[in-house]
């Protein structure tokens, strides 16, 4: 019984020594690593940008596309959000301007210090800016130039009073609009060359 309690000790203690520099070397694995969770974007229809303290967030346009092309001569809803980071300095949205068309701004575009603008409704989140200081009924209307399609970016350029101006690649959402049903396709009167 001896001879046996030495072996079960040392085989005991070499596990534990394994274990040990096991944990040590995995330990250090995670060393320097951003997580992934720090560099995810937020599940929103839009692109970002920044300019001086102006955080713009979920800008989008927001059309319901039934053919290949959204035409000139419709109005399109630019969306997004303007968030003032200056504790102390109020802003003001002066212009937006694009290559796709003449873009209308209506309502307040003063963006509070330490506050939130909001252009547009965005789709299911209002409930989650009631909490910010917002601006109520600011619309941005694009009236289209040039035709647009949905998988493609659009350059904008916004300017503020106090931040000075961006220009960011806007995207087409669809927003909660059901999504359109392809009708079948009618068999051909052509036989093709079959008897």
């Amino acid at each position: 019984m001896d001879r046996i309690e030495p072996r079960t000790s040392a085989l005991a203690a070499g596990l534990a020594a394994c274990g040990l520099a096991a944990a040590v070397a995995l330990s250090g694995c995670g060393a320097g690593q951003v997580s992934q969770m720090a560099t995810q974007q937020p599940a929103v229809n839009g692109t970002s940008g920044n300019v001086g303290t102006v955080a713009l967030r979920n800008i989008h346009l927001r059309v319901v596309q039934t053919t290949d092309y959204v035409q000139p001569g419709r109005d399109v809803d630019l969306i997004f959000t303007a968030v003032n980071n200056s504790p102390d300095v109020n802003d003001k949205l002066v212009s937006i301007t694009s290559d796709i068309g003449k873009v209308s701004l209506s309502g307040d575009t003063t963006v509070p210090a330490g506050g939130v603008l909001v252009v547009g409704q965005p789709d299911g989140q209002t409930a989650a800016l009631e909490s910010a200081e917002a601006t109520e009924g600011a619309k941005a209307a694009v009236a289209l130039s040039k035709p647009i399609t949905n998988g493609l970016t659009y350059n904008f350029k916004f300017t503020f009073e106090k931040s000075g101006e961006t220009t960011v690649t806007v995207p087409i959402s669809a927003g909660e609009a059901p999504r359109r049903i392809e009708e079948p396709l009618k068999p051909s009167d052509d036989t093709g060359g079959h008897h």
